[in-house]
């Protein structure tokens, strides 16, 4: 499977409810689906679960799963700093295996949703040129 995005996505829940990757994978399978559609869930606290295996085609994205991963952040209208260290490890993990991928978030993807409630590109801009300053100046 080639990997071209990596989607950041919110899971809409008040954000002081702090759900698993147990929740979300309940809830997608009363859904109807084969269980959890994202790759990888990020708590309040910046604790990273485990959702489908890379490998697996995801179901978090309407006509990008064959070709994304995704990664959930706990939240509805703010993510913690914890979160957004979590998530520059996820993403930089996972741009090591996928280097060409580039960075979205879900209502890039799809017009109409707002999801994750921030600007993802705008936001690894920043991310990325801090890492490649800390990396000597590398592009990768």
């Amino acid at each position: 499977m080639k990997i071209t995005k990596l989607v950041v996505h919110c899971s809409d829940t008040p954000d002081d409810r702090d759900i698993s990757a147990e929740d979300i994978h309940r809830w997608h399978k009363e859904r109807g689906w084969d269980g959890i559609g994202y790759h990888k869930v990020i708590k309040r606290d910046g604790t990273i679960e485990n959702g489908r295996p890379d490998y697996w085609s995801g179901a978090h994205v309407k006509n990008h799963n064959k070709h994304s991963l995704g990664v959930c952040l706990i939240a509805r209208n703010t993510v913690t700093s914890a979160q957004l260290v979590s998530l520059h490890n996820v993403i930089n993990d996972w741009l090591l295996k996928y280097p060409k991928a580039e960075v979205l978030g879900h209502c890039d993807l799809d017009p109409g949703k707002t999801c994750p409630n921030f600007d993802v590109i705008s936001w690894w801009s920043v991310v990325k040129d801090i890492r490649r300053y800390s990396q000597g100046g590398n592009d990768n």
